[in-house]
């Protein structure tokens, strides 16, 4: 075990404005963090730091003008290489496209360019964003998984090296790796970010935020959807310019899911330590045994995990086959075998599971008048050891299934390592679940831990 003490609270929101700080200095301080714990970590497939320090230094003279593009104009931010830069490789994290640029961003990336983020590199992902890992370490032990799929992106954020990434969803791959490295995960209702330049095609996907504050993932969030919107037919994220202020729920449901089962021991007891808490502040938490819609939402989610799965099968089979057409060694045995399942269905099949998915989210959407949000585990306990797999999605998919907004918070403990507490909005309500969020971090954590989160100069 080599532990590395990551800075889980550190935090971009500082006073450029008042010049107690610079987009350039901010960098540095990130790059001599970078060069500290990269080696052992391994998060970034590629780095620009000259492209960084030009653009953190335009950062810097247009604040010390009074004229930043955005609230987060020179703030660093990975991104995970599924996603299309102009100026970085595109790897997919997959032999078959080592070294290859696309020569356009992503509508995500071009939305921040546009509000003066600054890259610092290109996070790794599993092979396209699915299940094969391509060798992060978790930074609080690196004999342990990440998670995946964004598991460059959480390892980066959790230890300090950007404040702030981006990564994508469709079973687990934001919830789980801010679980287990220690940081804020945002997967946004589905369509809530355009994902165009983005390789993951599936239905139930999303671009979201892994970040090192529940303030940094809303204004990343938030002006990325001021500039680029929603996927097509979808609104975007709806919300305030600023984080939303806190607002304590009145009732939140408690979904054990699928999960609950596999769950360690001492993720159950810290996850009912919280929900007991909460209770004492008044909030009505509320679980299967005393509500029969709860129950009825935890039938309708059961099979989450299969369900996801066939669909996600189906979705993929392009451009997989073509992929195994091209040459068949380069791609893993697990993305095979997904291709192969793909080609086992039918139509029918495929409408029959998109029928049944439909149904959970009607079923789930009835809580709304009851219910501010759910709460539940984020994963079954403490990152795993080993690094040959990404850990067990089994209590994020439901998030996925249900196309709603989800926030994994650095709350919880096990094995004296990072476990996040997952609260789960309703369809649209991306700003309302930050704000819940940010009332259920307050009461749990304290307010002490937040004024620390947004200490200047903590990289």
């Amino acid at each position: 075990m080599t532990a590395l003490q990551p800075i889980p609270y550190f935090s971009a929101i500082l006073d450029f404005a008042a010049g107690k700080d610079t987009p350039r200095a901010f960098l540095e301080r990130c790059l001599a963090r970078l060069e500290q714990i990269e080696p052992a970590v391994g998060a970034f497939v590629c780095r620009d730091r000259i492209g960084a320090r030009i653009a953190a230094d335009g950062a810097s003279q247009r604040w010390r003008l009074g004229r930043p593009l955005s609230p987060i104009d020179g703030m660093p931010v990975g991104i995970k290489d599924i996603i299309e830069t102009a100026d970085m490789p595109t790897e997919q994290g997959s032999p078959l496209f080592v070294g290859w640029r696309s020569g356009r961003d992503a509508a995500s990336v071009a939305a921040l360019r546009e509000a003066g983020a600054v890259f610092l590199g290109k996070t790794v992902t599993t092979e396209f964003a699915a299940t094969e890992p391509r060798g992060t370490r978790n930074p609080w032990d690196t004999e342990r998984t990440p998670g995946g799929s964004s598991s460059g992106s959480a390892a980066a954020v959790a230890c300090g090296m950007v404040p702030t990434a981006l990564g994508t969803q469709v079973v687990g791959s934001i919830l789980r790796p801010a679980s287990f490295c220690g940081c804020v995960g945002f997967k946004p209702s589905v369509g809530g970010i355009n994902r165009g330049g983005s390789y993951d095609y599936l239905s139930q996907s999303c671009t979201g935020v892994l970040s090192a504050s529940l303030e940094d993932a809303w204004l990343v969030a938030v002006n990325i959807a001021a500039r680029a919107g929603g996927d097509p037919g979808h609104p975007g994220l709806q919300g305030p310019p600023d984080p939303p202020s806190a607002q304590r729920p009145r009732a939140l449901a408690v979904l054990q899911t699928a999960g609950w089962d596999v769950a360690s021991p001492e993720a159950r007891r810290a996850f009912e330590a919280a929900a007991g808490q909460l209770a004492k502040a008044g909030i009505a938490i509320t679980d299967r045994h005393a509500d029969p819609a709860i129950e009825e939402v935890e039938g309708a989610i059961s099979d989450a995990i299969g369900l996801t799965r066939a669909i996600n099968a189906w979705e993929g089979r392009w451009p997989l086959n073509t992929y195994r057409n091209r040459d068949r060694s380069k791609l893993s045995q697990s993305a095979l075998e997904r291709l192969a399942t793909a080609e086992a269905m039918t139509q029918a099949d495929y409408g029959d599971a998109i029928a049944r998915r439909q149904r959970s989210r009607e079923i789930h959407g009835r809580l709304a008048g009851c219910y501010d949000a759910a709460i539940t585990l984020a994963a079954p306990g403490a990152a795993p050891l080993g690094l040959g797999s990404t850990g067990n999605p089994v209590f994020n998919v439901p998030a996925s299934l249900l196309g709603i907004p989800a926030i994994s918070l650095p709350l919880l403990s096990a094995e004296g390592l990072p476990l996040g507490l997952q609260i789960m909005g309703f369809a649209s309500e991306d700003a309302r679940l930050f704000a819940l969020a940010a009332a259920i971090r307050d009461l749990l954590a304290g307010r002490q831990r937040r004024s620390e989160n947004l200490v200047p100069g903590s990289c």
